[in-house]
């Protein structure tokens, strides 16, 4: 038998309907569980075994380690991941990926798929034509499974059989009886077949058949699966290269725990093959050193038992891997940017909807924390330095009288009106791409609103600050005093919500002072009015300053009451406590 072009040409096109069928396959069983696959691995906790136990929870459901190390990179870069919670998934993952080998070697080689492969495919398509989302993507899913089966079926048909085509052993044996350079050879094929084709389960399906074929032997086998395990690591290292420093991370942890695990296993590697031998035989297979029909047993036993151990042997070493890996990948401070370009609104952020979310929150606190506390706090001439002091607030405002020159008209569209509509846009972009659950809805649109709010502060505070540079120097004592209240108040709005995010021990105590300033505002619209009606009755005001007054104090009330409202949406672990009326 001679193996030309079109024999390789249909080799290839047999290891491509094998990728398609398990990309297929993978994709559906995203859709069918990958919302609430995500949602188990955004709440998981710091244990390490439960880490462990989610990777390989979620690679088993959908089949695919590339798909979960990729999750796990994507959480990272958006910090709803530590290193070490990444790492404890990776491990999972890696043990977890072991399945789809067992898969294979079961369906594909102890039972013929291919009987039933073509009528799965006609049982999945005609579930297409059903009217339920689910039930389709169930067929999607057959579809998938039966195409990889029938994939696998061509690609034992197009590797040559060394009995017809001797030539190609005698070819091999030049590179399978260098002893322990071949294993090290081999481990680099692995290596190179996995990076190339981006599958670590198409090169072991390609190694399984290798070995059934009688290409090589056992031991050369398990060095192709240990080069696998480290080449599947290239997936995440490659989504990492445009990621912040948090994904790079974890994606040099994954490459470091399989390198950690081979190189071990190459030291105890003869050793290990027999036990894995003795465990074949064990479980009444035959020797896969005497008969290359139990290789595939065998070499999937190797796999999972190689994962299983490196797992266990390195769970007890997470913290110092991560802290190597910390070493390797250093810190990088994020360029600054001038506050009108979005800082975490990138595109990787898009991929999932729990990524969306964590990057609209983290903006929206960006834009808080650096445009709005400075715009208000400028706009009534105080130092963002003396509101988050412990100075007493009253003496805090009588202090700061120098005009510090804020126009509050120029500073909304130099720092916030940009990044406003950038929110407002990708939030809406978001929406449209993802399947968002009823609660990342709400979250959502609980940060809209707040965007909104920050806004509308900023058109009172304008307004505030208009007439307190116009007053502030005023020879009428009564005017400038209640400019100096209204102050007093925002400024005490602003303390409290900076402690509320900051504190993390008196949370709850800053939470139910807010809840108070809150109630306050609401009473000061009618009580304040008194008095500054009192003001005007008995002459000690002006016409014009009283109007301006009851107009701020309007302005004021309703500045505090969206302060508060915000720092519910943005700091607050409870639901947010939107009035109806101003929502």
């Amino acid at each position: 038998m001679n193996y030309g072009l079109v024999e390789f040409l249909q080799l290839f096109g047999s290891l491509g309907l094998f990728l398609f069928g398990m990309k297929v396959m993978s994709d559906a069983l995203m859709d069918l569980a990958g919302s609430r696959m995500r949602s188990i691995l955004a709440t998981m906790t710091s244990n390490r075994f439960a880490g462990i136990f989610t990777g390989f929870f979620i690679t088993s459901v959908i089949q695919s380690s590339s798909a979960t190390t990729l999750m796990v990179v994507s959480f990272s870069n958006a910090s709803l991941l530590t290193l070490t919670e990444s790492i404890s998934v990776i491990m999972g993952a890696n043990i977890g990926t072991t399945i789809t080998a067992w898969l294979i070697t079961i369906l594909g080689f102890k039972v013929s798929m291919s009987a039933i492969a073509l009528p799965l495919v006609g049982v999945g398509f005609s579930m297409n034509f059903a009217k339920k989302e689910v039930i389709k993507k169930w067929g999607i899913f057959i579809v998938g499974f039966a195409v990889l089966f029938i994939g696998l079926q061509f690609l034992k048909d197009a590797v040559p059989n060394i009995k017809e085509s001797p030539e190609i052993l005698e070819f091999l044996t030049r590179y399978t009886d260098l002893g322990f350079w071949s294993v090290l050879l081999f481990l680099l094929i692995g290596t190179i077949l996995t990076v190339v084709i981006q599958s670590s389960s198409a090169t072991m399906a390609l190694t399984l058949i290798m070995t059934a074929q009688g290409w090589i032997p056992f031991e050369l086998a398990a060095a192709m699966v240990l080069g696998e395990n480290i080449g599947t690591t290239i997936t995440a290292n490659l989504a990492a290269v445009v990621a912040n420093f948090h994904a790079k991370r974890t994606a040099r942890a994954h490459l470091l725990f399989n390198i950690i695990g081979v190189i071990w296993v190459l030291i105890l590697f003869y050793p290990f093959l027999r036990m894995i031998s003795w465990l074949a035989m064990k479980t009444g297979s035959n020797s896969p050193y005497l008969n290359a029909a139990a290789i595939p047993v065998a070499i999937s036993l190797f796999h999972t038992i190689f994962n299983i151990c490196n797992t266990f042997l390195l769970v007890w070493f997470v913290k110092p891997i991560a802290r190597l890996v910390e070493r390797i990948v250093k810190v990088k401070v994020l360029p600054e940017k001038e506050i009108d370009e979005p800082k975490f609104l990138t595109r990787a952020a898009l991929q999932y909807p729990e990524t969306l979310v964590v990057a609209l929150k983290k903006e929206t606190k960006y834009l808080y924390e650096n445009a709005i506390f400075e715009i208000v706090s400028h706009a009534l001439n105080l130092h963002r330095a003396d509101i988050t002091s412990e100075e007493k607030v009253k003496k805090m405002v009588r202090k700061s009288v120098k005009d510090l020159g804020a126009n509050v008209d120029e500073l909304y569209y130099a720092k916030v009106k940009k990044i406003y509509g950038e929110i407002i846009s990708y939030s809406t972009r978001g929406e449209k791409l993802l399947p968002l659950s009823e609660e990342q809805i709400r979250q959502i649109s609980d940060l809209k609103i707040a965007n909104r709010k920050m806004v509308e502060i900023l058109r009172n505070i304008a307004n505030v600050s208009k007439n307190f540079k116009m007053y502030r120097d005023s020879e009428n004592e009564h005017v400038v005093k209640e400019y100096d209240k209204f102050r007093k108040r925002i400024a005490k709005t602003l303390r409290v919500i900076y402690h509320f995010r900051t504190s993390e021990e008196s949370k709850e105590a800053y939470y139910n002072k807010l809840v108070i300033l809150k109630g306050r505002a609401k009473e000061a619209i009618h009580q304040t009015n008194k008095s500054i009606n009192r003001l005007i009755h008995d002459d000690l005001v002006t016409v014009d300053m009283g109007s301006s007054l009851v107009n701020d104090n309007d302005n004021v009330n309703d500045s505090i009451k969206k302060l508060i409202a915000v720092a519910e949406i943005l700091y607050s672990d409870r639901d947010t406590l939107l009035e109806a009326n101003g929502a």
